[in-house]
C-alpha cells in the first residue's frame, strides 16, 4: 500500500475558500453561483456606501455659507474637486488590496474607513470659524470612498466565469454609482427635518451604515485563496499605447459623469438661488438643491443600456456617438444660461448625464475587443490568455485615471468664473475636449490599424 504523503493545509479562519472555481460549471451550478451572489451584493452595499461619502461635499458644500460660513466659489469647488482627486488615486492600490488581504477582509476594512470622513464632517461643519485648510484636509479624506469602486470590481471578478463576468461587474459599478444619486436626494431633506439647518446629519447619518457594512461582511462574505494579484498583467498593460488612449476616452465619459454630478448641486444653487423643490406635501420645508440628484441617477441608469447599445452597434460608434451628445448637452446648457432658463440648464444636464453613462459602458465594451484583436483562439491561445488579462488591468487603469475627470472638472468652472464670471467658457472647453475625444475614437478605432486587425467591430 503506498501512502499519500502530500502535505493537506490546515483550514484557515476568517472564511477562506480555498476550492472556487467559477470556470468549473458542475461546481458553479451546485455552490460556486451561490457563493458569489452572495459576495456581489454585499459588494454592491459596500460600494455604495463608499460612493455616497465620496461625494457627500458635494451636498453639504452649497449649503456651507447659509450656516455661517464665508467661502468663495473658487473654495468651494475645492472642497469638492479634493475628496475625487483622492478618490481617483486611491483606485490604484485599492485594486492590489483584494489578492494581499482577501476581498473579505478588505470590505471591512474599507467599509469602517468611510467612518473617518463622516466624523470629520460632522465635526467641522458646525463650526464656521474653521480653518480652510482643515476643512480641506477633511474633505481629502472622503476619498477613501472613491476607492472602493476599484476593490470591488477587483473582488467581484475573482467571483463570477468569464461568460457572466461582464453583467456581474456592470451590476456592481452600477450599484454604486448610484450612491452619487442617493445622498444627493436624502442628504438635502435629512438636514433640514425638524427645522433649521443641521449639516453634521450629513456624516451622521452614514456612519451606522458604513458600521452595518462592515459587520454583513465580517459575517457573510468570503476570501478567495485563487484570487491573485496580475502584476504580469498589469506591466504589459501598462506598456500597450491603447490602455492611455481607452484612459484618455474613459476621462471623457465617466470623468464627466463623476465631475458633473459633483458640480451640479453647487451650479444650480449659484445660476438659479431661487430654485427650490417644495417638499411640503410630505410635511418637510423647502428643501434646495433636491432635483439636482436626478443627473447622477439617469447617469447611472444609463451605463448598463451603453454597453447593451455596444454590444449591438460597436463600442466605437456608441462611444463617438455619446461624445457628440455630450457636446449637445453642452451647447444646451450655454444656450440656457444665455437665457438664464433653468429648465433648459437642468434637461441640458440630464443630457449630459444620460450620455456620460452611455459612454462609460461603451468605452469599456470596447477594452476586451481591443486586446482580443486580430487573436485566433484556435491557434493562440495562450495570447488569448494573455489579451484577457491585459484588459484586464486596463480596466483597472482607466477607472483610476477616468475618476481624474472628478477633479478636473470642478476647477475648469472655478477658473472660469473666476476669470470671467461665467462658466460658458468652461463649457465651451468642455465641448473641444469632447470633440478630441470623438477624433480619437474614429482615428484610431475605425479607421486605424487597431481595427484593421480585428477582423470585427471594436
Amino acid at each position: 500500500m503506498t501512502l499519500d504523503t502530500r502535505t493537506i493545509p490546515a483550514p484557515r479562519s476568517g472564511r477562506w475558500v480555498d476550492d472556487h472555481d467559477p470556470e468549473d460549471v458542475t461546481q458553479w451550478q451546485a455552490t460556486g453561483r451561490r457563493v458569489a451572489q452572495r459576495n456581489l451584493w454585499l459588494s454592491i452595499f459596500a460600494e455604495f456606501l463608499g460612493f455616497s461619502v465620496w461625494q457627500l461635499w458635494t451636498i453639504v458644500t452649497p449649503s456651507l455659507n447659509g450656516a455661517g460660513f464665508s467661502l468663495t466659489a473658487d473654495q468651494m469647488f475645492w472642497l469638492i474637486a479634493v475628496p475625487n482627486l483622492v478618490g481617483a488615486t486611491l483606485r490604484f492600490p485599492y485594486t492590489f488590496a483584494v489578492p494581499r488581504f482577501g476581498g473579505r477582509n478588505w470590505t471591512i476594512v474599507s467599509a469602517l474607513l468611510l467612518v473617518v470622513p463622516c466624523v470629520g464632517l460632522a465635526v467641522v461643519v458646525q463650526n464656521p470659524d474653521t480653518p480652510f485648510w482643515v476643512m480641506v484636509l477633511v474633505a481629502a479624506t472622503a476619498g477613501v470612498g472613491g476607492g472602493n469602486f476599484a476593490s470591488s470590481m477587483a473582488n467581484i471578478s475573482f467571483f463570477y466565469p468569464e461568460r457572466e463576468k461582464g453583467a456581474a461587474l456592470g451590476l456592481n459599478a452600477a450599484g454604486g454609482n448610484l450612491g452619487v444619486a442617493v445622498v444627493q436626494l436624502v442628504v438635502p431633506i435629512v438636514v433640514v427635518i425638524g427645522g433649521g439647518l443641521a449639516l453634521e446629519r450629513a456624516g451622521l447619518v452614514v456612519i451606522p451604515l458604513a458600521v452595518l457594512a462592515a459587520v454583513l461582511a465580517w459575517r457573510y462574505m468570503d476570501n478567495l485563496s485563487t484570487a491573485k494579484a496580475d502584476f504580469a498583467g498589469y506591466a504589459a498593460a501598462v506598456r500597450n499605447k491603447h490602455t492611455w488612449i481607452i484612459s484618455f476616452l474613459y476621462i471623457g465619459t465617466f470623468g464627466s459623469f463623476i465631475g458633473y454630478a459633483g458640480v451640479f448641486p453647487t451650479l444650480i444653487k449659484q445660476e438659479f438661488p431661487q430654485v427650490t423643490f417644495d417638499w411640503g406635501f410630505l410635511g418637510l420645508p423647502q428643501v434646495p438643491l433636491t432635483l439636482a440628484f436626478l443627473g447622477a441617477l439617469v447617469g447611472s441608469m444609463a451605463r448598463p443600456t451603453g454597453g447593451k447599445l455596444a454590444d449591438r452597434f460597436s463600442g466605437a460608434n456608441m462611444s463617438m456617438a455619446a461624445y457628440g451628445v455630450m457636446a449637445l448637452g453642452a451647447l444646451g446648457a450655454i444656450a440656457s444660461l444665455g437665457t438664464g432658463s433653468f429648465a433648459g440648464f437642468f434637461v441640458s444636464f440630464l443630457v449630459l448625464f444620460v450620455a456620460s453613462g452611455v459612454g462609460n459602458g461603451a468605452v469599456y465594451r470596447m477594452i476586451p475587443a481591443i486586446f482580443r484583436a486580430g487573436i485566433d483562439p484556435a491557434t493562440a491561445p495562450q495570447d488569448l490568455v494573455l489579451a484577457k488579462r491585459k484588459a484586464a488591468a486596463c480596466i483597472g487603469i482607466a477607472s483610476g485615471i477616468g475618476a481624474y475627470g472628478g477633479f478636473i472638472i470642478p476647477r475648469v468652472f472655478a477658473a472660469s468664473i473666476k476669470d470671467t464670471g461665467s462658466l460658458q467658457p468652461a463649457l465651451v472647453g468642455f465641448i473641444a475636449f469632447y470633440a478630441v475625444c470623438a477624433v480619437v475614437t474614429f482615428a484610431v478605432y475605425k479607421v486605424g490599424r487597431a481595427q484593421r486587425f480585428a477582423g470585427a467591430e471594436i
